[in-house]
């Protein structure tokens, strides 16, 4: 497979076709950000690279690092996770009040905004320097110890982070939050600002598609069975409710992020990021949902 000539020929395509979408406005800090960027970077399993356009240049992953963080957690808890949260598509906004209220505080997945706080509390609970911690975990799946938090961001996002608080008070009332709200926002707001760039992204992702080498990463392991459960909730709940448009035209497990970027793998193949800052009414990159779409199409293959 000429992987090369396809993510250029992508690229290209992608670059020059219609813009859509908007800079997400809700965290002003975003509004930094140039809305032309656009890179990829795919990986191989059997270590080739491929990049083009801005793949090496950083910016705030988002909700991509809900991953990362449902991995430690699923590692400390086991199956006893799934009691706080469930495993479901959840039809509506990543960030929905009503859905959390009718469902009594218990977040239908952990990819959603109060699934995600769940696993921050999970966390806060479970590890003695939470940030550190979490951190150090992300710097050694990508395998870049340069990587940080964007401490504007986090406070950009905790100035105006009202919808995050009122998920967390109501989940709290039923139970469902074990430590100081205030000191759970915080958490959750840096781990959603952490930087990185395309090609450290798809090397972070790797691990969850090469089934064939061991899962540890600063003592935290998962099984081959638990990952496959993260990458079947990456590829039903990794989108919010635009997830099972994701599956049909894409077919891969993937998360994407407010920031514009999206990471999603082939199992056994490849790791594939795409970065482009201008996102859909749903919260997705305009740009990476058609570039991922094209790369399934082009190359023939999807997990399906």
């Amino acid at each position: 497979m000429n992987f090369s000539e396809i993510i250029n020929e992508i690229y290209s395509e992608v670059k020059c076709g219609e813009t859509d979408g908007h800079v997400a406005s809700y965290i002003p800090e975003l509004l930094n950000v140039n809305p032309d960027k656009f890179g990829i970077a795919l990986l191989t399993v059997d270590g080739n690279e491929f990049c083009c356009g801005d793949a090496e240049e950083k910016f705030s992953i988002q909700s991509i690092s809900k991953v990362f963080a449902l991995s430690i957690a699923f590692s400390l808890l086991g199956e006893k996770i799934w009691e706080r949260m469930g495993v479901e598509p959840s039809g509506t906004s990543f960030n929905s009040i009503m859905q959390l209220e009718y469902e009594k505080g218990k977040p239908r997945n952990p990819f959603i905004n109060a699934g995600a706080l769940v696993v921050a509390d999970i966390l806060v609970s479970n590890l003695k320097n939470p940030k550190e911690e979490f951190l150090e975990f992300v710097k050694e799946i990508s395998g870049n110890i340069s990587i940080s938090f964007n401490h504007k961001i986090a406070q950009s996002e905790k100035e105006f982070g009202f919808r995050n608080a009122a998920l967390i008070n109501m989940m709290k009332s039923y139970g469902n939050i074990k430590n100081d709200i205030e000191l759970i926002l915080d958490f959750y707001f840096f781990l959603c600002s952490i930087e990185m760039t395309c090609k450290e992204l798809a090397q972070s992702f790797l691990p969850y598609a090469n089934l064939s080498k061991p899962f540890n990463y600063k003592n935290f392991p998962l099984t081959k069975s638990q990952i496959k459960r993260i990458n079947a909730l990456m590829i039903s709940c990794g989108f919010y409710d635009e997830s099972g448009e994701f599956a049909f035209k894409v077919g891969l497990p993937g998360k994407s992020g407010v920031g514009g970027g999206i990471v999603a793998i082939h199992p056994n193949i490849y790791s594939v990021a795409v970065w482009s800052p201008r996102i859909n009414s749903k919260g997705n990159s305009v740009f990476g949902m058609k570039t991922l779409e094209m790369l399934t199409t082009k190359t023939e293959i999807s997990i399906f």
